[in-house]
């Protein structure tokens, strides 16, 4: 419905042709707006409802005092695997997570993990490498998650979360200490939980429009071809090269599928494209850009920079296996 609303506004209401630069880019900037502002919506108030009545202290008391052994981090990566979200959606969920106070390590294996594999991008890769490739792919991503994850969390990162995080986690135990003191229904605590769910979206409102305005400048703008040439394989710094060069690009992982079988077979390793096409979903510089109001600077940087770290690993042991 989202998508049929873009292509009336861009190609009827404004008139544009369809497949130029300029409605491409305006097309993917009204879609992805819409789309992440809904989801980032649903996704607070659904994470209200939770909040309200999931003894979420108790949850994270038993994810902060027990010995896990990695657990929580391998399941926060499962559970990333099998939503269907690219970087910047993936985005409302953490802020959920981070809400109701789960470990940021935890929330960090889920942000790794949601826009390097969904179902979508899972079929289209076997069927263009075969599922061996697609398994360790899988795999690989699972496990950069988890271990992600579990490194951010050891570095005790919380003091660099922005003080509009603290405000909204201290906002919800209010409301929840309130609530169990009077009683209150359902109905009447929805209003609170929907007001609540919309000061996070109007909060987050800049970040989004600037983090998407920039996905739609190099969606609309910058050619498949552009990078091919960096990326061959008599180049050594091949796989570090790829990784820097993807993150100003912005795609999900399904849209980035047919560009790595082009750059496979005009000879680039296929480990240098697998490297170049997280990058692309993981690292993208309009995640950046919407992780803005969740974090500072410095936790962005140390988080780009640890993720594209075991991105570059991995690129350089795909390509020794493959």
């Amino acid at each position: 419905m989202i998508q049929n609303f873009a292509d009336w506004l861009i190609y009827q209401a404004c008139g544009l042709e369809r497949a130029t630069r300029l409605s491409e880019a305006l097309n993917f900037f009204v879609y992805d707006t819409l789309k992440i502002l809904l989801l980032l919506f649903l996704i607070s108030t659904a994470m209200g409802i939770v909040n309200a009545y999931f003894p979420i202290e108790r949850l994270r008391h038993f994810l902060t005092s027990h010995r896990l052994y990695g657990l929580q981090y391998l399941l926060a990566s499962l559970f990333g695997a099998i939503t269907p979200f690219c970087s910047c959606s993936s985005i409302p969920l953490f802020i959920g997570f981070v809400k109701g106070g789960i470990p940021l390590g935890v929330t960090f294996a889920y942000l790794i993990t949601s826009p390097l594999i969904n179902e979508v991008a899972v079929a289209m890769f076997a069927g263009s490498f075969g599922w061996s490739v697609t398994g360790i792919y899988v795999l690989s991503g699972i496990l950069l998650g988890s271990i992600g994850g579990f490194v951010l969390g050891k570095m005790r990162l919380e003091r660099h979360l922005s003080p509009w995080v603290v405000q909204i986690q201290q906002l919800s135990a209010q409301h929840n200490e309130e609530w169990e003191a009077e009683h209150l229904r359902f109905a009447e605590r929805l209003p609170t939980i929907v007001r609540d769910a919309w000061g996070i979206v109007r909060g987050v409102l800049p970040y989004v429009v600037i983090g998407i305005a920039i996905g739609a400048f190099m969606h609309g703008y910058i050619p498949e071809g552009f990078f091919e040439q960096y990326l061959s394989r008599e180049h050594w710094y091949a796989v570090p090269l790829s990784v820097i060069l993807a993150v100003p690009m912005y795609a999900n992982a399904a849209g980035i599928v047919p560009i790595v079988e082009v750059f496979v077979a005009k000879g680039i390793p296929l480990g240098t494209a697998i490297a170049f096409m997280m990058s692309v979903v993981g690292l993208s510089l309009p995640e950046a850009t919407m992780l803005k109001k969740a974090m500072t600077w410095r936790l962005i940087l140390i988080f780009f920079s640890t993720v594209a770290l075991f991105i570059i690993l991995s690129g350089f042991l795909f390509n020794a296996i493959l």
